[in-house]
């Protein structure tokens, strides 16, 4: 993003982005000081007749002294900022350099304290990743390794059902392994969108139909992954008009819906009812989605963590039967989706439970 001057203007400075105290203003000031004492003290030579090189000395020393006050302010700063920039190299993100000045040196000793949060909140972030992913492959693989043990020492018979809970936890590593692949997708940039016209109605009936479906025969199994396995939930599809149409990549929208839908049958109560409604939007073939719960909702201080990774919530217990916290990728997931087409995907206002509002701009037309 390309701001200009005015866009950058800081506290103090005015607008078109000149700094009343900049380095090369202060550069400025010191040669014109440096001239105006050698003419000043060349006048009065004149005037008294003094020597001509007892002046060239005071002069030299004036300019001097005052080259060594403006240099001290401007590498005393420098000096700060290569400590910092030592200590962030080494790994110690804690260290801020003061920001007050008003010239340069004080719009990079911003940036570099910009750069540090950056790098914190990433490796805070790494942290994250290593210790939910740890904690979510743990616990698939005691489960698998404690059915093998039992058929290897003779505890269990290989029968049917020992093996058919052997395969669950495998199929709870895949889909974990493959929320971590769509994560590298994410970061790689590498997934390509193929957008295409189609019809929103039967496209979102058959979303829900597979949601309904993975629950039913994935039965009581927790899922790694934070794929649902509640059947209590009733799920609501309401299209308007009903021959709605749509130009999106319906694979990465699918994405999209089926992750907001688990999010929202996960914090639904008992019984509870998920709607996904979907509204023309402002373009043509630009599409509203809504994905609406039941649940306690997510307090306005939380919105803008919602779809941060391995964000699970603050809710102490926001789940209903048959239903685990997940890795906290999966809106994190849908936010880079609907980025890549461009849209918007946030928390929206609700008199109850959480609704999630999807914007994808569709063929925006072009300015005649």
């Amino acid at each position: 993003m390309s701001d200009g001057p005015a866009a950058r203007r800081g506290p103090g400075e005015p607008w078109g982005g000149v700094r009343p105290f900049s380095i090369k203003t202060k550069l400025g000031a010191l040669v014109i000081i440096a001239v105006l004492i050698t003419t000043g003290l060349s006048m009065i030579a004149v005037r008294t007749q003094t020597e001509l090189r007892f002046i060239t000395v005071f002069s030299m020393i004036a300019t001097l002294l005052i080259t060594q006050f403006v240099a001290h302010s401007l590498t005393a700063p420098l000096d700060e900022m290569n400590a910092v920039a030592r200590s962030i190299s080494h790994g110690d993100y804690t260290r801020r350099v003061r920001e007050n000045r008003r010239d340069e040196l004080g719009d990079l000793a911003e940036t570099i304290n910009r750069m540090a949060d950056e790098l914190a909140a990433q490796d805070q972030q790494r942290k994250e990743l290593v210790a939910n992913v740890s904690h979510e492959l743990r616990t698939p693989i005691a489960g698998l390794r404690a059915v093998l043990e039992n058929v290897v020492d003779g505890i269990a018979e290989a029968d049917p059902e020992t093996m058919r809970t052997a395969l669950k936890q495998t199929e709870r590593l895949g889909r974990l392994v493959e929320t971590l692949l769509d994560l590298s997708r994410l970061d790689n940039g590498v997934v390509p969108l193929r957008l295409r016209r189609f019809e929103v109605w039967p496209y979102l009936s058959g979303v829900l139909k597979e949601a309904n479906m993975v629950a039913s025969a994935r039965g009581g199994m927790a899922s790694g992954s934070g794929s649902h396995t509640r059947t209590d939930v009733h799920l609501h599809l309401d299209v308007s008009p009903p021959e709605l149409t749509a130009h999106a990549d319906p694979e990465r929208i699918h994405q999209v819906v089926a992750n907001l839908i688990d999010n929202a049958i996960k914090h639904s109560p008992p019984h509870g009812r998920v709607t996904v409604k979907a509204r023309r939007g402002a373009y043509p073939e630009s599409l509203e989605l809504e994905v609406l719960d039941e649940g306690p909702g997510i307090p306005r201080s939380d919105w803008h963590r919602v779809f941060e990774r391995f964000n699970r919530g603050a809710v102490i217990r926001p789940h209903g039967p048959g239903s685990d916290g997940g890795t906290g990728l999966g809106l994190a997931i849908a936010r880079w989706a609907v980025d890549l087409h461009g849209g918007r995907i946030g928390v929206a206002e609700s008199e109850r439970g959480c609704r999630i509002l999807v914007t994808l701009p569709g063929q925006p037309s072009l300015p005649s």
